[in-house]
């Protein structure tokens, strides 16, 4: 177990020693004529509530989990604001938002240990997105998607796999996974930006990518020993984290316009109604279905509704994010309702049918209702069907992509790493199998001690 601890060090080592041959520029930090100081502000305040998204969705999963398992549940989403930050600076942004290649990644020397990125916005990104703000604080801006993105994951394996592994996964889905799907969604000449494919906040490249991932990640593990009639650990945690979220994800839509204008105001309206819409429409389905209103559906149903808003939230009505979110949430529990019931998939905390299906159903709805938002379109030809179409086919893409490429790091993280622990660490816990803590007291757990299960060892 600690050569794999001495090699990851020796990564970030090599890391640290490649940035202290970087050279300085200091003249890239001067801000340029084309930035604005009030859309400087509004940036900086969303991309803080963007980051708080991460320990909003720690507690959001930490409290669906057994107590066994709450800290190392809640870490795996922490985690991510370290090692994902690193590698976004290392080569992440370039590989999303470099110089095309080909449609489908950026060209990773471009922005390679952020090189001139900086206070200007006048390099051929900044003009191609309109930017008025630092190129730097918009790849900051980025940052937080790319860090939220994995940690989504977590939930569909939660209980059952290695810390050092999970690492390993983190780093490589965000550089085959996350990166060409953000290139080919934002960067002006990426794939789907050419196909007029919209994704106003990132229903294809968060939502749809780690809900793929995850389903994936559920059915290469299998099924968690002796769950039985799984009891959330702590409600109230779950509560906390579906507030944190809410707030931070008006920083995630609204912070999305990339400017403090009226655009940002709608996404903001919008993500808030959609929000509140799927809260309802989950509790009174469940009501209607015969089962009691509870915190965990309010709780669910509200990250469903912000999910579905997410790739149109700038674009549509207020009216229409009523009606993405409700159609969004029924389909999202009934999802639910099928994979708990009818499928011997084992996605522990219900990812795949709330962030993947609510990306993907957000989506295919951005094509119904956003093309009469961007007049554009009709002047380049493209009719509403050929815009419907291609968000299908998108997701098509993305749907066999990411399937197809997640299984493949899935195995290639467990040929370097066992992803999964063994019988006896799920049993007794991964707090204490893979971090030698606990929360609480573990009754549940008592017949093990340190005399019977060495904390020290790969399991």
């Amino acid at each position: 177990m600690k050569k794999r601890w001495i090699i990851f060090f020796v990564c970030l080592t090599l890391i640290a020693v490649i940035g202290w041959f970087i050279p300085d520029q200091q003249e890239i930090w001067e801000l340029s004529d084309n930035v604005s100081r009030t859309d400087i502000a509004w940036m900086l305040t969303a991309t803080i509530f963007v980051l708080m998204m991460t320990p909003g969705l720690s507690f959001f999963y930490g409290g669906m989990v057994r107590k066994k398992n709450i800290i190392s549940t809640i870490l795996q989403s922490i985690i991510a604001m370290g090692i994902i930050s690193v590698v976004w600076v290392f080569c992440g942004f370039s590989l999303s938002f470099g110089d095309d290649i080909a449609g489908v990644i950026g060209n990773p020397s471009t922005y390679f240990f952020m090189q001139n990125v900086g206070g200007q916005a006048t390099d051929n990104l900044s003009q191609a997105l309109g930017l008025t703000i630092p190129i730097a604080l918009y790849a900051l801006f980025q940052m937080k998607f790319a860090i939220i993105t994995p940690s989504l994951i977590t939930g569909s394996f939660a209980e059952r796999v290695h810390f050092s592994s999970y690492l390993v996964f983190m780093v490589l889905f965000c550089i085959f996974i996350y990166c060409p799907l953000a290139h080919c969604t934002w960067h002006p000449e990426g794939l789907f930006a050419q196909m007029h494919v919209k994704d106003f906040a990132g229903g294809i490249v968060v939502h749809a990518s780690s809900g793929i991932a995850a389903l994936v990640g559920a059915i290469f593990l299998g099924k968690r020993h002796n769950v039985g009639n799984q009891q959330p650990a702590n409600i109230p945690y779950v509560m906390l984290g579906a507030a944190l979220l809410w707030l931070g994800w008006f920083g995630f839509n609204a912070g999305s316009s990339l400017h403090a204008d009226g655009m940002a105001v709608k996404a903001f309206l919008n993500t808030n109604t959609a929000a509140a819409t799927a809260m309802m429409t989950w509790i009174f389905f469940d009501c209607i279905r015969g089962r009691k209103p509870s915190a965990m559906g309010a709780a669910i149903g509200g990250v469903v509704g912000l999910v579905a808003i997410t790739p149109s939230a700038g674009w549509v009505s207020t009216s229409e994010s009523v009606v993405i979110a409700f159609i969004t949430a029924i389909i999202s529990n009934f999802a639910c309702y099928i994979k708990n019931k009818k499928t011997a998939v084992d996605d522990a905390l219900d990812v795949f049918p709330t962030h993947g299906l609510g990306g993907i159903v957000g989506t295919l709805l951005t094509g119904v209702f956003v093309y009469k938002y961007e007049p554009s379109l009709a002047e380049e030809g493209v009719t509403h069907m050929q815009f419907f179409v291609n968000h299908v086919l998108a997701i098509l893409i993305v749907f066999v992509y990411t399937f197809g490429m997640s299984y493949l790091l899935y195995k290639l993280t467990d040929k370097m790493i066992t992803f999964r622990v063994s019988e006896k660490s799920e049993e007794i816990g991964l707090d204490r199998s893979q971090h030698d803590e606990h929360y609480g007291r573990l009754r549940e757990i008592a017949e093990y001690d340190d005399r019977t299960f060495d904390t020290t060892s790969d399991d």
